[in-house]
């Protein structure tokens, strides 16, 4: 059997190689469409990217309109922008919602005044599109390097997920300066949503060769780095390490798929407006200790790359020690419970309780559950949910 592997056609790594930008996109188009959010503007990161772009004598136009939650609307104004400007190429700076948004901006460019695009729902997005940089600003999702965007479509209340090859960017800059104003309740919450793409990754049905390099390094770095960086969010070192973790994870998952932990946390975020990273972090515990039962070897693997087993423990015993690691690691960077989560949002646990069979099923559609060595029943997962309590 042979497997498929994708990635951007380049990436750039390391501290301030943003400076290094222009080089990179020499002839790649004549006028930039920056994409971000308010709060890169803010902080002061939209103006290093538009220094670069300056300072290469590349023309650019600034959009901020980007939030948490992408939208066809907000995809709709950006686009209109990038037309009106006379804009040729995009350059996305964020966390994931830039990036999904810029993603949808650039193929959506290519399609005739009218096209909606809710119509690229289940299809291969496979055509020429206009060349894409990404710069992520935190060491989590991977978008930088990953082939899919989510978009809400706002006429029929679903979030969309829209993939294919064209959607991965063909340039992505791994800078951890930009990763310095995350405040460590950010830096946890994305540090984990990374740990969780490696650990899929690697345990899943789709899981290869290439994949497992990749997912296994991810792991060893953010085991090492991600307290460091929770703890003094200024240690360069610690944040380039969680950088290129973020972004191994990324490549891992892109190409193996995630599984059980990212099916069961889009219903939570859906339903209860608690942010990505947290969720799965809350429920990276009870699935791992579902998970091992099926696929004992490969989390014995990750417990003796964290450390906490060696190559005399025997399987099982790693196994139960990964499990054991995981659940301390997100207390020690300050994970809390799904009961105070809920709480901090305005719901009770019997809002959450009220919700398991819709949770378990929208998991199950979603199809990462099914990428588990273990598959759950609907009735696992709602066991499984009932366990954050």
């Amino acid at each position: 059997m042979g497997y498929t592997f994708m990635v951007p056609a380049k990436i750039i790594s390391g501290t301030n190689v943003i400076e290094e930008l222009g080089q990179h996109i020499q002839g790649k188009g004549t006028k930039a469409l920056i994409v971000t959010d308010q709060f890169m503007v803010k902080f002061g990161n939209a103006a290093k990217v538009e220094n670069a772009l300056a300072k290469a004598n590349i023309p650019y136009v600034t959009f901020a309109g980007a939030n948490s939650e992408p939208t066809d609307k907000i995809v709709d104004a950006g686009l209109k922008v990038y037309r009106e400007e006379g804009c040729d190429f995009l350059v996305a700076l964020g966390g994931g919602s830039p990036m999904d948004t810029a993603k949808a901006i650039m193929f959506m460019s290519t399609q005739p005044e009218g096209k909606k695009i809710n119509e690229f729902m289940h299809v291969n997005i496979d055509m020429p599109v206009p060349y894409l940089v990404a710069i992520p600003t935190t060491a989590g999702t991977g978008s930088e390097v990953t082939k899919n965007t989510i978009i809400a479509d706002t006429e029929n209340n679903v979030k969309m997920l829209l993939g294919g090859p064209s959607i991965i960017p063909a340039l992505a800059v791994v800078d951890p300066t930009f990763t310095m104003t995350a405040p460590p309740s950010v830096t946890a919450a994305t540090g984990i949503d990374a740990l969780c793409h490696s650990i899929e990754a690697y345990t899943s049905r789709k899981a290869q060769p290439l994949t497992d390099t990749f997912a296994l390094s991810a792991i060893k770095k953010i085991h090492k780095s991600l307290p460091i960086c929770y703890k003094d969010g200024k240690n360069v070192e610690a944040r380039l390490q969680m950088s290129i973790a973020a972004t191994e994870a990324g490549i891992a998952f892109n190409n193996a798929s995630v599984t059980i932990v990212h099916g069961m946390s889009r219903p939570i975020g859906a339903l209860f407006h608690i942010a990505h990273g947290v969720s799965n972090a809350i429920l990276l515990p009870a699935c791992m200790k579902f998970a091992i039962e099926e696929n004992t070897a490969r989390f014995a693997t990750i417990a003796r790359v964290m450390g906490v087993a060696d190559d005399a423990t025997p399987d099982h015993d790693a196994a139960e020690a990964f499990v054991a690691e995981v659940t301390r690691f997100c207390k020690e960077v300050g994970i809390p419970s799904a009961e105070s989560l809920l709480e901090q949002r305005g719901f009770k646990k019997e809002d959450f309780l009220a919700q398991l069979d819709k949770m378990a099923s929208d998991a199950l559609e979603s199809g990462s559950p099914q990428n588990t060595m273990r598959i759950p029943t609907k009735e696992q997962l709602i066991e499984i949910y009932k366990e954050l309590f």
